[in-house]
């Protein structure tokens, strides 16, 4: 499915990992700090209001390797990329691991782990699933799920309906939802039975929408930077971690305009909303007429952090890498590597690489 860009991991210094695990672990605590929740209190839409007593599986949080030190690039609500495809013996294989103390036994059991072992009935669903890029990956989450005893399947929010028993699929009352859908919010028509059916409790969402409002919505990264909101939060050390691995970052309404447009070459411009590269606008290639057309209320505009460079067989690339957690505890590692303005597999030679911590 996904063949590995290099047979050789990527080496990543052990400095650097260190950083980007304190740095999940701290934004992690930020959902349990009572002074971040009542900064929020009246931000948070009705799906984000649900507390619950699970972690959000496969955070993405992903990076680029400075001179500085890693900077943050995005929070990804539910990252994906692990999976490689099947051997010729079918069985199914994942991006190789680093070998750190920190990642002990197997991934599988590993990823296995993160689904409570109450949620017997699952559905792994997103938008028109069966047409994602994805959805191989997908497939293989619900056979892992499958060999841990539970029922799993991979389908459309279309195919699940909310009766008197519960959220249905076909006659199936469904535990939870492993949720790879982007409406981190359930706000769409298609997600209206899901959505009731989780504000009610009557199933389980993993990853949740409030995960996304307490740590993966761009936002979240402009609260970081305005001045006085972290430092009424966190300690002095938690406030520099975070501030020296997220680039700065305000929303484009809360900037004189004329000065966002002659510092552009130095910054990137991002849709609040959207995730994974989508209506990214690097300012060093953006005409006066796309500024012009932003909508100003919801694009970030943050420092341009350029990737770091490697050599994959001859060509070189650019990287990035993902930390995938769960909560605190770090589930995997993986790099990508492309060529282009924003993270992107098209080119040839782009794909995922394997990560060595030295």
């Amino acid at each position: 499915m996904f063949p590995l860009a290099s047979e050789q991991p990527v080496p990543v210094s052990r400095k650097a990992f260190d950083t980007m695990l304190r740095f999940a672990r701290a934004v992690y605590a930020l959902k349990d700090n009572p002074a971040y929740l009542q900064q929020l209190r009246d931000m948070l839409p009705s799906a984000a209001r649900v507390r619950t007593d699970y972690p959000s599986v496969l955070m993405g949080f992903d990076f680029h390797l400075t001179a500085s030190g890693p900077k943050l690039i995005e929070i990804n609500n539910n990252a994906g990329g692990l999976y490689l495809g099947r051997d010729a013996a079918q069985n199914d294989c994942w991006i190789p691991q680093p070998d750190v103390p920190e990642l002990e036994g197997a991934l599988e059991d590993r990823l296995a782990t993160m689904f409570d072992p109450r949620w017997r009935t699952m559905v792994i669903m997103d938008e028109q699933v069966e047409r994602q890029f994805m959805y191989p990956e997908m497939c293989a989450y619900a056979r892992l799920l499958q060999r841990s005893g539970r029922k799993a399947w991979v389908v459309s929010p279309e195919a699940l309906h909310l009766t008197s028993q519960g959220l249905m699929y076909q006659q199936q009352r469904i535990d939870a939802i492993y949720n790879r859908h982007t409406d981190f919010y359930l706000e769409s028509e298609a997600l209206a039975d899901v959505r009731r059916a989780y504000e009610a409790g009557l199933v389980a969402l993993n990853p949740h929408p409030r995960s996304y409002a307490l740590i993966g919505d761009k936002s979240r990264m402009v609260d970081w930077w305005r001045e006085g909101w972290l430092e009424s939060c966190v300690d002095a050390g938690i406030l520099t971690l975070i501030r020296a691995v997220v680039p700065e970052t305000h929303r484009l309404d809360e900037m004189n305009a004329d000065e966002a447009w002659r510092m552009r070459k130095e910054l990137v411009f991002k849709p609040a909303a959207r995730h994974g590269g989508k209506g990214v606008v690097l300012g060093k290639s953006m005409s006066r007429k796309r500024f012009a057309s932003l909508e100003s209320d919801d694009t970030v505009v943050q420092q341009l952090v350029p990737p770091s460079s490697v050599m994959i067989r001859g060509q070189e690339m650019k990287l990035d890498i993902r930390m995938y957690m769960h909560g605190s505890q770090l589930i995997a590692l993986a790099g990508r590597v492309w060529r282009g303005q924003v993270t992107n597999f098209r080119q040839p030679g782009s794909g995922w690489v394997a990560l060595a911590i030295c």
